[in-house]
């Protein structure tokens, strides 16, 4: 037996309505968020990184696979998360099927994480997923990146970055020779990215409390 409101369609109308105006005041706003953040201004990225990836290895730069953006979205699967984390990989599986039409709008998504490539690849594998995935190892991508986003404090652990693993998106342009690092989102701010989330924002019982046991990796329900 629902506990909810009942009502009839006149009523439900009645408070859509003021639903809807704010869900339009809400995208506006959201429009103008998108304009900052696009707006923010473009740092160098002057230190040398070293990737892993199934064509060798590689530097920031070569990432981009000629085009002139890069998204790399930080994904936990290292020392700290060796079976790789549950929330990413439900990211992920929303993300996938956006990555070629990405590359048709001039931007290249790929996954980066500290675990040893062949084990990257067999998580690939297993999941069927078609993007490139490239090791971090130690070259100290995801603790400069954390770094850049936060302000150091005297109290901060000293082992606090060891391992650095992240749930993050990071974005970069190239202008010739010069990579630029443009914006970073950290945790609950790669949700917004994951349709799943938005699709159960929009039903009665929404996302639940219980997140105990939810959301597993999909082949693990």
């Amino acid at each position: 037996m629902t506990t909810h409101d009942i009502g009839t369609r006149a009523q439900w109308r009645a408070a859509y309505e003021q639903v809807r105006a704010e869900e339009k005041a809400l995208t506006r706003r959201g429009d103008e968020l998108t304009g900052r953040r696009q707006a923010l201004p473009w740092v160098p990225v002057t230190k040398e990184y070293r990737f892993e990836t199934n064509a060798g290895d590689k530097s920031l730069a070569e990432l981009f696979d000629g085009r002139s953006q890069l998204i790399i979205r930080h994904f936990m699967h290292g020392p700290k998360t060796p079976a790789g984390c549950g929330g990413c990989t439900f990211e992920t599986d929303n993300l996938v099927g956006a990555v070629p039409h990405l590359a048709q709008h001039d931007v290249t998504f790929l996954l980066a994480s500290r675990s040893p490539l062949p084990v990257l690849n067999d998580y690939k594998k297993r999941y069927g997923w078609d993007i490139e995935w490239v090791s971090l190892g130690d070259n100290g991508f995801n603790e400069d990146f954390y770094e850049f986003m936060h302000v150091p404090t005297p109290n901060r652990p000293g082992d606090m970055l060891a391992s650095m693993e992240l749930m993050a998106l990071s974005c970069f342009a190239r202008e010739g020779d010069t990579v630029f690092h443009t914006y970073s989102t950290y945790d609950r701010g790669t949700e917004a990215l994951n349709a799943t989330w938005q699709l159960l924002d929009r039903v009665p019982h929404g996302r639940g409390e219980d997140f105990a046991d939810w959301p597993r990796k999909r082949d693990e329900y």
